[in-house]
């Protein structure tokens, strides 16, 4: 690895060590979301293993102050960066009436919270792309100087949602981020079986905007493209398309065996390459990480965790006549 690589970006030591950290809470709440699920404490995860350094890199990206985001149902390492709390992510993965997403209405992963700016997803997949395009056309009408960033899997840019959605932007010249978490599968069809051409970002040129495909297992390369693109849009240049490859360690979700349609050989090779090994490797060899860091801040984490989950677990469920809340009648 080069030597202090995340100065080149005009990050600082502490922003990187900043990263990690969000890079290991991210992992360890999806880690405690499984033994929960399993024990039967939460009915369902869907899960963020192996894509936390694109997630993350690319919220470092953006100006947390003042730009918007719409997360699909992975992104637990973007909304933990602008703002959502280990104990707003447990509140909703046991459906509280404390669950700043939806007061527990929702699934877990439909993130959404006003005051940081994360718009709420629907369930069915790819809607988010055309709400981001919309809140970016509605800035641009307004005058205003901000980025849209939104999310989704390789298997949602098959969804005609993505193809309206990145149509209008690039035609517009609207200042929206598309970022594909290319993590392999769409549940159980491998990428291959999805795409003819051979990498999403491909598809930018059709929508006249750039496609850049990275490598999502390096959160700085991730941080450097979106960077790159977010710079763009407040140039007035309009969209990219970004690509970040990475790999789902996990099942689809905690209802999938992905035994039918994966070897566990191809899984543990795709774990030699996992960013939470390699980011840590990479910050011990410049000599920001230590062992004795790395386990204090694990420390640090765990004790956010337990306290979390043991919040969350404790508190009331909304009350029955909540119900007809927000619902519409004629």
């Amino acid at each position: 690895m080069i030597e202090n690589r995340h100065k080149e970006l005009g990050l600082s030591d502490e922003k990187v060590l900043e990263m990690y950290k969000v890079m290991l809470l991210s992992r360890r709440i999806d880690e405690r979301m499984w033994l929960l699920n399993r024990s039967g404490k939460i009915p369902f995860v869907v899960s963020c293993q192996g894509q936390e350094a694109a997630q993350v890199g690319a919220a470092f990206a953006l100006d947390r102050e003042n730009d918007y985001i719409l997360p699909y149902y992975r992104d637990v390492g973007v909304v933990l960066t602008f703002g959502m709390t280990a104990k707003d992510l447990m509140l909703s993965a046991f459906a509280k009436a404390e669950d700043p997403n939806s007061a527990g209405r929702q699934m877990p992963g439909h993130f959404g919270q006003k005051k940081n700016r994360i718009v709420t997803g629907s369930s069915p997949v790819t809607t988010q792309v055309p709400h981001a395009v919309g809140i970016a056309l509605a800035g641009k009408m307004e005058g205003k100087d901000f980025v849209t960033f939104t999310t989704f899997g390789e298997g949602s840019s098959n969804q005609g949602d993505f193809h309206e959605g990145a149509n209008f932007a690039g035609v517009h010249k609207l200042p929206v981020i598309f970022m594909c978490e290319n993590n392999k599968y769409a549940i159980s069809v491998p990428i291959e079986k999805q795409l003819a051409c051979e990498n999403v970002s491909d598809r930018a040129i059709g929508y006249g905007m750039p496609g850049v495909t990275v490598d999502g297992n390096d959160p700085l390369a991730v941080y450097r493209v979106v960077k790159e693109a977010a710079d763009r849009c407040h140039r007035g240049e309009g969209p990219t398309l970004v690509e970040a490859v990475s790999y789902r360690l996990t099942p689809h979700s905690s209802d999938d065996d992905d035994s039918s349609y994966r070897t566990s050989d191809e899984v543990a090779q795709a774990k030699t390459k996992d960013a939470i090994i390699t980011f840590g490797a990479y910050l011990k060899e410049i000599g920001l990480l230590n062992d004795e860091l790395e386990k204090q801040m694990n420390d640090d984490i765990m004790k956010t965790i337990n306290e979390a989950t043991d919040y969350a677990e404790h508190a009331p469920y909304a009350k029955a006549e909540s119900t007809l809340d927000y619902v519409y009648e004629k």
